[in-house]
């Protein structure tokens, strides 16, 4: 049996902090599906392909096989989604206490919708545990080095996005 799990989120853009929960995943599970949450409401900052380019970058530099991972989206509940892949598990990463509190919140309310799919928490590894996407996203658009939280080829795209014009 080929033991699948669901790891979903913005991944806009990724972060260490997300390969470190990723490579994780991998240690667990035969399969991992990143799950790309699409809000229309809410508009990335990165689309849909860059995203599934950038975490498929990430994966290279994990040295597993490409085919134990997926990149999808989905637009409808998480549980659903998760379902609909035949997942067994939720993974989610925890930076601190606040972390918890939320997702104890948002396990306990899947749980009661889809009792059979499980929640792994997976704490973030020290030296990334500091590192949030939208912190990320802030410090590249004010001209800082984002480097040391996200994968080289994410500052690489981060920095043409917010080069100044000559």
């Amino acid at each position: 049996m080929i033991r699948t799990v669901f790891y979903p989120g913005s991944f806009d853009p990724v972060t260490n902090g997300h390969v470190d929960v990723l490579s994780q995943a991998l240690d667990l599970a035969d399969r991992v599906i990143v799950a790309i949450g699409v809000h229309p409401t809410k508009p990335p900052m990165f689309d849909f392909d860059t995203r599934v380019a950038m975490i498929r970058e990430a994966v290279t530099t994990l040295g597993v096989a490409q085919d134990r991972v997926d990149v999808i989206a989905f637009s409808d509940l998480l549980v659903a989604a998760a379902a609909r892949h035949e997942a067994k598990a939720l993974i989610r990463g925890l930076r601190d206490g606040t972390d918890l509190d939320y997702e104890m919140q948002m396990a306990g309310m899947n749980g009661a919708m889809a009792p059979t799919i499980r929640t792994v928490f997976l704490p973030a590894s020290p030296h990334v545990r500091h590192i949030t996407a939208t912190l990320v996203r802030q410090i590249a658009a004010m001209g800082g080095d984002v480097s040391a939280f996200v994968p080289a080829s994410v500052a690489a795209r981060l920095d043409a996005r917010f080069r100044p014009a000559s």
